[in-house]
């Protein structure tokens, strides 16, 4: 079977019963490109932007996303996966959605949606990226022993470089780089879902080798900016993410995402669990059966 495409894999089917069906392939596999892509599951910003997807296209909901809040309940299997979206409440400025995802006896996620018009007003905007200059930027690949088969659709360019085991420290736990998918479309609000999640834990950065295998639990987006096709018409945005907290088996980690003119887009809050030491080789473990 051919590789499924971004735009194919970010597609939703209608079902009779309310409910939306993505088919998941391990071309967006979690698992290390050294590895069998089987092993691991779909990742989650794939399973992000597909709630996102869901909730505005199954409910009809046309305001721009504002926050979408992801708990993930099991590793998906590969195959196909229904979304079924709720509204909880919707008004003419503000709708909330509720969305929940599974396969047969195995629930994937539910997520929440808060979607809303945007009004003339004050404006407040405190955050700011020290842009490093694209063409300053080599792409530089990561190691297939860590690169996830998913990557095959991001274009990395890190600012100094991965910054992989030790090359950050406690006092600067910051990875930098730029993203963009590799269909080079401009930036939408189902590509940042994408791109938030679509580089490894920024710990990683901090901590020495080997790497610590962690899954997905809580993933929380806030939009700031209406994304157009004029904020990024070749599709790049800037990412700083940082390692907030890491200890009792748990990682915390805040994201950033800038328009390549420095506009603020959006930010990301996830929490990881840790898989026991003895677990380490078992990519991306099921959340569900983690201790």
């Amino acid at each position: 079977m051919s590789q499924q495409t971004l735009a194919e894999a970010l597609s939703l089917t209608s079902g009779t019963d309310g409910s939306l069906s993505a088919r998941l392939t391990s071309d967006f596999s979690n698992a290390p490109l050294d590895m069998d892509p089987t092993r691991g599951a779909p990742f989650g910003g794939l399973m992000a932007a597909l709630a996102a997807r869901a909730a505005r296209e199954g409910l009809a909901i046309a305001p721009p996303l504002q926050t979408l809040t992801v708990q993930y309940l099991a590793a998906a299997r590969f195959e196909t996966c229904a979304f079924t979206p709720t509204l909880l409440r919707g008004g003419r400025n503000v709708a909330f959605a509720r969305i929940d995802a599974g396969q047969p006896d195995r629930p994937a996620l539910s997520a929440l949606a808060t979607f809303g018009t945007v009004s003339h007003g004050e404006t407040i905007k405190p955050l700011s990226a020290p842009l490093t200059p694209f063409d300053a930027l080599d792409a530089t690949p990561v190691d297939p022993a860590l690169a996830p088969w998913f990557t095959r659709y991001i274009e990395h360019r890190f600012d100094g470089g991965p910054r992989l085991y030790q090359q950050n420290s406690v006092t600067d736990p910051t990875l930098r780089l730029w993203m963009r998918t590799t269909d080079h479309k401009p930036l939408d609000e189902l590509d940042l879902c994408f791109l938030l999640d679509g580089i490894f834990p920024s710990y990683m950065t901090v901590l020495p080798a080997p790497p610590i295998i962690s899954a997905s639990v809580d993933l929380r987006y806030d939009f700031i900016e209406p994304l157009t096709p004029e904020t990024s018409p070749e599709g790049w945005a800037v990412f700083q993410f940082t390692v907030r907290d890491l200890g009792g088996g748990w990682a915390l980690d805040d994201g950033v995402a800038f328009s390549p003119g420095g506009q603020p887009l959006a930010l990301a809050h996830q929490r990881r669990k840790l898989a026991p030491r003895r677990a380490q080789r078992e990519i991306a473990p099921d959340p569900a059966a983690l201790p």
